[in-house]
């Protein structure tokens, strides 16, 4: 149960915490009059109400002490620092055999961790792998529904029909033998690429907004990998693969309950890019 006051002798009546919360469980009838609380089964404990607080005055039994923080300024990048990190990230698929030290990786999960969602629900989760056989058989279970997949499709009888009523599904599904030849003949993992981490990223199967919470976490934590030195690329085809079945073997070979919404793997570049280039021209509609 949540318990939510206001420290009145230090309260200094700005009216931050009613102007932020999003449930409207702060109210003040004027400017400078006491702030009083209601309806507090409606909170979904942002913080809002205790970040916002000049005096420490909101008192949230969600957030005690030890976990409210002051903001350290000079450690926040500026505008200029920021758009130079996120214009020199890249997807990187060239690793070396070093392995990524934990303390990096739980940086990357923290950050992922620290993203937003939707409520407030915050019901995202991690799934690491460091474990060279298991990540090997991430990249098979993934395969074996591409496979699937591909020999359904290539089936004398449904093939004709395919390419003749969906031109474009033909093609990707042509892809994905490519990607079943490449692992099972020429032993070439085109899945995971010779990374040495995997993260993916989850939430129970009742999240409404899972997909965007999950690929929100995933932005934090590709950012913070990029500021690390530590190269990365988002798990697409892992995540294409678990969307194409009822029940993922991805997800069953790691115990995962819930739905796989997005991923990255990991592992230290052989080598850095010098450079960025631009993106295609954007796109804005005004109105």
């Amino acid at each position: 149960m949540i318990n939510i006051d206001i420290e009145n002798d230090s309260c200094i009546k700005c009216g931050r915490c009613v102007k932020v919360c999003p449930t409207v469980i702060f109210g003040q009838e004027t400017a400078k009059s006491e702030v009083d609380i209601h309806h507090i089964e409606t909170c979904i404990s942002c913080g809002h109400c205790v970040s916002v607080c000049p005096t420490g005055s909101v008192i949230h039994s969600d957030f005690p002490p030890q976990k409210v923080h002051k903001i350290d300024a000079d450690l926040l990048a500026s505008p200029e620092q920021v758009m130079a990190l996120i214009k020199s990230r890249r997807s990187y698929r060239a690793f070396s055999k070093q392995a990524i030290p934990i303390e990096v990786l739980e940086q990357i999960l923290e950050a992922a961790h620290s993203a937003p969602t939707a409520e407030n629900l915050q019901q995202v989760q991690f799934t690491l792998v460091t474990d060279p056989e298991v990540l090997h058989k991430v990249s098979a279970a993934t395969i074996s529904i591409f496979s699937s997949i591909v020999t359904k499709v290539y089936n004398p009888l449904i093939k004709p029909l395919v390419k003749l009523v969906n031109p474009e599904g033909y093609k990707q599904v042509s892809h994905l033998r490519d990607l079943v030849d490449d692992f099972t003949n020429a032993k070439k993992d085109r899945i995971l690429r010779g990374s040495t981490a995997l993260i993916l990223i989850h939430t129970p199967k009742d999240v409404r907004f899972g997909r965007q919470d999950a690929n929100l976490a995933y932005q934090n934590g590709s950012l913070m990998a990029e500021s690390l030195g530590v190269g990365q690329f988002y798990t697409g085809f892992i995540c294409a693969a678990s969307d194409m079945v009822k029940k993922s073997p991805v997800a069953k070979l790691l115990n995962i309950e819930g739905t796989i919404h997005a991923g990255m793997a990991l592992g230290m570049p052989t080598f850095e890019y010098p450079n960025y280039v631009n993106k295609k021209d954007i796109v804005i509609t005004r109105f």
